[in-house]
C-alpha cells in the first residue's frame, strides 16, 4: 500500500508523443491514466441537523452507494505512485432507489436530496475552487455537500483507490433550500470511497520524462499574443487556492494544515524538477499568518504556523498562470517548462512522507542532501511536519475580526546556479506569494475559505504593510546570502500613549537573525513589552537539527536600559538550535511608550555569521513636535556588511489583492559592493555583480 494524502489539480487535456524524440534525459518509468471501474461510497450523515430536528442526538445514519461502472473520475499514476487527477466525477447509485420502487431505510432525507438521490455524483472540482470534491446533482449542478479533510491511499498492486476521512460540509445552496441558511459550512457527516481503477492510457517514459500532459504555447489565442517570460528560469507561486486541515492534537490543542500551491515558470528557460534522491528540485514551505489588534484589527501581524518542506517531483506542465505553456525543446516532467504550471494540492503538500525538515536546506543556494526527507526512526501524529497551528489562534470566538493569510515559497537550487552563471538573470527573490483566507470552526476543527485572489511574488508581510505600515528590505551580503524585511507600524491608541509594533521577516537569509535592538530617548517610559514567534516542530529523528533535538521555542530574552531595549536569543556558539529568526519565518517585537515616534535606526544581529546591520525604523527617541499617527517612508542605513537596502512604499499595482485599493510595491535601490563573507553553506566564488533591476517585495 502506498499512502498519499492528495487533492488534485486542474484537468489535463491530452497525452504527448514526445517520448519518441531522442536525446531525452531525466526520469524513466510508466505513466498511467486510470478511471474508476467499480467502487462503493459510504456517507454517514447527521439527519437531525439536515432535517432541522430540535431533538438532536448526534447520531449518524449510514447511507450506502455503489459507484457507477466506468465513471470518468481519472487519476494519474507514475511508477505506481499516485500523482494527480483530472476534473471529472463518479456516479453514485443508491442501495435504495425511490424511482425504482426499492424501499428506503427507516429514515427520511431532506426533500432536495431525496429528489436527487438517483442522480448525484462525487465531483472533482477545478483547482481554483474553494474545495477539491463536492457531492452534486449531476443534471442540475446543485451542490449538496462540499468535502474537505479527506485522505487518499493508492494500492498499486490491486489498483485500488481509497478516499477516507472526508467531512461533508453543508453547501450554502443546500442550507438555503432547506430553510436553514445558518447551516451553511457546518459539518453534516463523513464520507469514504473505495474504487477499483483501470488504466485507459499508458505512457512509457524512456531516458527522460515525456509530455504526459500537453499544454501548447499560447499561439493563436485571443489576440494572438504570446506572454513574454523573463530571461532564465523563474519559479513563482502562481496560486494558493486552498488551505485545509488534515489532523489535530486534541490533547495539546493544535491542528495540522496543508496549503495548496500552484507553481508557474515565469522564465524563458526550463526549471529543473528532478525528484529525490536527486537534489535539483524545488522545496515548498508553507506558512499561516494572522492580522489583528487595535481599532482597525490590523495593528499586529503574526506568524502562527509553519510547515516542513514539500519536495517537488514530476512537473505536470499545465497553464494555470496563463503564461503560455511551451513544452517545445523542453524535457517535461523533470523540468517545469517555460510558462508552464504544476499543481500541488493542500493534502499533497501535507502528505507527511513527502515533506522534509527545513533544517536541511540552505535557502539562498537551495542546496540540501538526498536524505532531506528521511522519516526513519520516527512516527507521525496528526500535526507532524504540517502547518502546525494552535487552535486558540484560529478560534473565531477568541480572535474576533482577525484576518488570515496563507503564504508559500518555492526554493530551488537551479535559480541559484543560473544566477551565478548569468548575473543579469537572477530570479531568486520573487518566490513567495500569499492569499487571504477566512476561518470557521471551533475546538480543534477548522475550515478555510479563500478571500480575493492570490497576490503573486510578494511575501505575506506586504499585506500588513499595505494597512499603513512601513518597511525596508536588507541584503547583508549580496551574492553570498539572501534578504530579510523590516516592517513596523506606530499607532496612537490613547492620548499620550504610542504603540510600537515591529515585524522581522526572514525570506531566504541563511545566517538567520539573533538580536533586535531599538533605541530609546531620555526619559522614555516603556510598558507592555511583548514578543511573538511561531511554534517550532519538536525534535524528530533525522530532522537535520543538532542532535535531532529540534529548534527551541523559548521566548527571546529582553533587556532594557536608559538608551535602548534589546531582544535576543542564544548565540550560535551557545546553542545551534536556538530560537533564531530562520528563513521563512516572521517574529514580532512590541511595546507601548509615552513618547511619540521619530526616525531612528534599529540594530539587528545575525545568528550564524556576519556583523550587525542597522535599519531605519521609528522609535521613541525624543521629539519636539508630537506626531500621533505617523506613516513615513523608511530609509534603511546600511552598515559595512549591509550593502544593499531598500524602501517599501505602498503604491498601486495591477496585482489583485483582498483589498482592491492598492498593493505595496517595493522600490529597491541596491548599491552592490560584494563581500566574500559567505554563510556557512553558501560558498559561491565572490565576483563583481552588476546593478540588478528593482526586486519586488
Amino acid at each position: 500500500m502506498i499512502p498519499l494524502i492528495v487533492v488534485f489539480g486542474p484537468p489535463a487535456t491530452a497525452w504527448s508523443t514526445a517520448s519518441k524524440s531522442s536525446n531525452i534525459h531525466g526520469q524513466s518509468g510508466t505513466l498511467q491514466k486510470m478511471i474508476v471501474e467499480t467502487g462503493s461510497v459510504t456517507m454517514q450523515v447527521d439527519l437531525d441537523r439536515l432535517n432541522g430536528s430540535a431533538a438532536t442526538t448526534g447520531k449518524l445514519e449510514t447511507v450506502h452507494f455503489a459507484v457507477g461502472a466506468n465513471s470518468f473520475f481519472s487519476i494519474l499514476v507514475f511508477n505506481d505512485l499516485l500523482r494527480g487527477a483530472e476534473q471529472g466525477s463518479m456516479a453514485l447509485v443508491p442501495q435504495y432507489s425511490p424511482a425504482a420502487g426499492v424501499t428506503a431505510p427507516g429514515y427520511s432525507l431532506p426533500v432536495p436530496l431525496h429528489e436527487s438521490i438517483d442522480q448525484i455524483v462525487v465531483e472533482k472540482l477545478p483547482s481554483g475552487e474553494p474545495f477539491d470534491l463536492a457531492v452534486r446533482d449531476a443534471k442540475t449542478g446543485f451542490t449538496f455537500f462540499n468535502i474537505e479533510g479527506h485522505e487518499y491511499d493508492y494500492d498499486a498492486k490491486a489498483h485500488l483507490l481509497s478516499i477516507t476521512a472526508g467531512r461533508l460540509l453543508i453547501s450554502k445552496e443546500f442550507a438555503n433550500a432547506t430553510g436553514r441558511p445558518s447551516n451553511a459550512g457546518t459539518v453534516a457527516g463523513k464520507i469514504s470511497i473505495g474504487a477499483a481503477m483501470q488504466p485507459i492510457e499508458i505512457r512509457q517514459l524512456v531516458n527522460g520524462a515525456t509530455k504526459s500532459v500537453v499544454m501548447p504555447p499560447l499561439n493563436g489565442a485571443a489576440g494572438g499574443e504570446t506572454p513574454q517570460q523573463v530571461p532564465g528560469p523563474d519559479v513563482i507561486v502562481g496560486e494558493l487556492p486552498q488551505v485545509q486541515q488534515f489532523g489535530n492534537d486534541s490533547v495539546n490543542h493544535f491542528v495540522g494544515l496543508g496549503v495548496a500551491t500552484t507553481s508557474c515558470n515565469n522564465g524563458a528557460e526550463p526549471l529543473h524538477w528532478f525528484a529525490l534522491p536527486q537534489t535539483d528540485h524545488p522545496v515548498i514551505p508553507q506558512n499561516l499568518y494572522r492580522m489583528t489588534g487595535g481599532t482597525d484589527n490590523n495593528q499586529r501581524f503574526e506568524q502562527i504556523g509553519q510547515s516542513w518542506l514539500k519536495h517537488a517531483f514530476l512537473a505536470l506542465e499545465n497553464d494555470a498562470c496563463n503564461f503560455g505553456c511551451d513544452t517545445s525543446s523542453c524535457t517535461t516532467g523533470s523540468n517545469l517548462c517555460p510558462g508552464c504550471s504544476d499543481p500541488y494540492s493542500a493534502s499533497l503538500n501535507a502528505s507527511q512522507g513527502g515533506i522534509g525538515s527545513r533544517a536541511w536546506v540552505n535557502p539562498f543556494t537551495g542546496s540540501y542532501p538526498s536524505s532531506a526527507n528521511n522519516h526513519g526512526g520516527h512516527s507521525h501524529t496528526g500535526t507532524s511536519h504540517r502547518v502546525r497551528v494552535a487552535s486558540s489562534d484560529l478560534n473565531p470566538a477568541q480572535n474576533p475580526g482577525a484576518t488570515y493569510f496563507a503564504e508559500a515559497q518555492y526554493i530551488t537550487p537551479h535559480e541559484y546556479s543560473w544566477c551565478q552563471q548569468h548575473p543579469r538573470e537572477c530570479n531568486m527573490f520573487n518566490n513567495a506569494s500569499y492569499h487571504q483566507f477566512s476561518v470557521t470552526g471551533s475546538g480543534d476543527n477548522y475550515s478555510f475559505s479563500a478571500v480575493g485572489s492570490t497576490v503573486r511574488m510578494r511575501p505575506a508581510i506586504v499585506a500588513w504593510l499595505n494597512t499603513g505600515g512601513s518597511g525596508s528590505q536588507l541584503e547583508p551580503d549580496p551574492g553570498n546570502d539572501g534578504v530579510w524585511l523590516m516592517g513596523y507600524k506606530v499607532t496612537n491608541p490613547t492620548a499620550g500613549v504610542w504603540h510600537y509594533e515591529y515585524a522581522l521577516y526572514n525570506e531566504n537569509l541563511d545566517r538567520a537573525i539573533q538580536s533586535f535592538s531599538v533605541p530609546l530617548g531620555f526619559g522614555a517610559n516603556i510598558s507592555n513589552i511583548g514578543f511573538h514567534a511561531p511554534p517550532q516542530e519538536p525534535g524528530w529523528a533525522n530532522d537535520g537539527t543538532q542532535n535531532n533535538q529540534g529548534y527551541s521555542s523559548l521566548p527571546w530574552n529582553v533587556i532594557q536600559n536608559a538608551s535602548s531595549i534589546t531582544w535576543s536569543t542564544e548565540t550560535f556558539a551557545t546553542n545551534q538550535n536556538a530560537n533564531a529568526i530562520r528563513w521563512g519565518t516572521l517574529y514580532n517585537f512590541r511595546f507601548d511608550a509615552d513618547q511619540p515616534p521619530q526616525a531612528a535606526n534599529a540594530t539587528v544581529g545575525y545568528f550564524k555569521t556576519g556583523s550587525p546591520s542597522t535599519v531605519a525604523i521609528q522609535a521613541p527617541v525624543g521629539t519636539s513636535t508630537p506626531t500621533p499617527t505617523p506613516s513615513p517612508t523608511a530609509t534603511a542605513t546600511a552598515t559595512p556588511t549591509a550593502t544593499a537596502t531598500s524602501t517599501v512604499t505602498p503604491t498601486a499595482t495591477p496585482t489583485a489583492t483582498p483589498n482592491p485599493t492598492s498593493t505595496p510595491t517595493a522600490t529597491v535601490t541596491p548599491t552592490s559592493t560584494p563581500r566574500p563573507t559567505p554563510s556557512p553553506h553558501a560558498t559561491p566564488v565572490p565576483r563583481p555583480r552588476p546593478t540588478l533591476p528593482p526586486r519586488p517585495v
